[in-house]
């Protein structure tokens, strides 16, 4: 069979096709027949998939050189890839944030379950950072940037090139600005706090939108209390605390850069009486706190991926649980201990295990008051896991 208009790759005969029919979006190296043709096939490229038997299962972008070889892009069959199929793909993302949200700020593109392999789009107002992990989206970045600057009101276009995944892509790390004129930090509004995104220097593409309602519901029980912000990045939850009304909230992170973006986000808000910052690693500084007779009211625990793989899992696990025992330490006699992750590999009932093991070390006893996940703007792809990625417990100690 012959399927235009791309070159064709083939499932081995013993892997069954049922789970890419059913949705799943990856093809692994180990379940194709990469002979001296597909190999030769460009990094980036689009290409056919069948089954052994020459049927169509979808239209892929193919890595030779990565374990995910190939990343289903669409299942017509004869689908061509180019910018009118792109700009089709960012006008319905678009069209779901505008439902969402007032104001033009969120994540626009969530990889795979917007229908977008491993490309990454936050949006601040009329300006845009791109992640482009995938050779795929480096090769159309031109396009990537027509659209977002003619079509969705985007004047800015910056490229993070920051990051693993564009390392396994055999990617540059090379960060630019494609469009416009970037300069100085954005500020943000969300649940009634002013946050401060460096989207040139800060981490990721300056601003973490996913916890934007575990942040929500941390400021619920913030109101007269003293807050503990640790992994705090630029103040997520110190900030959307002081916003809804606690009494004080200090933010705990290694990078100066980080809280210096955090104290700016407080002044902004009128509220650097309020605010404290601590520098230093985490661990360390909670064991300070600890052996200092320290005690908040409300603690949030928002650490790095501990187990961003499959191999890493073990010891993410116990980082998570380590977490767990020093926050809860920290907790007055009925406050609040919000926990967590954003671990691919890590499930929700892992993560609640070594939560609930952590906190049983501290001889506390829990109640679990709410579960929580990213926001709408970070759609769960309904036949990927690894799209849900983020979890947080909040828990009442006794």
């Amino acid at each position: 069979m012959t399927h235009e208009p791309y070159p064709t790759i083939r499932l081995l005969p013993k892997i069954s096709p049922q789970k890419i029919r059913f949705g799943f979006p990856w093809v692994y190296a180990n379940e194709l027949v990469l002979d001296r043709r597909a190999k030769k096939i460009p990094s980036g490229s689009f290409v056919t998939l069948t089954d052994t038997a020459g049927f169509f299962l979808g239209v892929c972008t193919f890595n030779a050189d990565s374990k995910i070889t190939a990343r289903v892009m669409d299942r017509t069959e004869g689908q061509r890839i180019d910018h009118a199929w792109l700009q089709q793909k960012l006008q319905t993302a678009l069209s779901l944030r505008d439902r969402l949200f007032d104001t033009p700020f969120y994540r626009l593109i969530h990889a795979e379950a917007d229908g977008l392999p491993g490309v990454i789009i936050d949006r601040f107002g009329d300006t845009a950072v791109i992640q482009p992990n995938a050779s795929w989206a480096e090769n159309m970045l031109d396009d990537f940037t027509a659209i977002l600057t003619a079509d969705l009101g985007i004047k800015n276009v910056f490229k993070n090139a920051a990051g693993r995944a564009r390392k396994l892509e055999g990617l540059d790390d090379e960060n630019k600005v494609l469009a416009g004129n970037i300069t100085g930090s954005i500020p943000v509004h969300m649940n009634g706090a002013t946050y401060m995104a460096d989207i040139q220097s800060g981490q990721k593409t300056g601003l973490f939108y996913d916890q934007r309602p575990n942040h929500a519901f941390a400021a619920r029980l913030a109101k007269g209390q003293r807050v503990l912000d640790v992994f705090s990045h630029v103040g997520g939850f110190s900030l959307a605390c002081l916003a809804n009304g606690a009494t004080n909230a200090t933010a705990l992170d290694g990078s100066e850069a980080a809280l210096d973006l955090a104290k700016q986000g407080a002044d902004t808000m009128g509220v650097t009486d309020k605010f404290t910052t601590l520098r230093g690693d985490a661990f360390d500084k909670m064991k300070e706190l600890i052996d200092a007779g320290e005690k908040y009211d409300l603690v949030i625990c928002d650490p790095p991926a501990f187990a961003p793989n499959k191999a890493a899992l073990s010891a993410g696990l116990r980082a998570y649980e380590r977490v767990a025992r020093l926050g809860s330490q920290l907790v007055s006699s009925g406050g609040y201990l919000g926990l967590c992750s954003c671990s691919h590999a890590v499930d929700l009932q892992g993560f609640r295990t070594a939560n609930l093991t952590g906190i049983g070390k501290s001889a506390r006893a829990a109640q679990i008051l709410h579960t929580g996940f990213a926001g709408a703007d970070h759609p769960t792809h309904a036949n990927l896991g690894e799209s849900a990625y983020l979890k947080a417990m909040f828990f009442r100690l006794d």
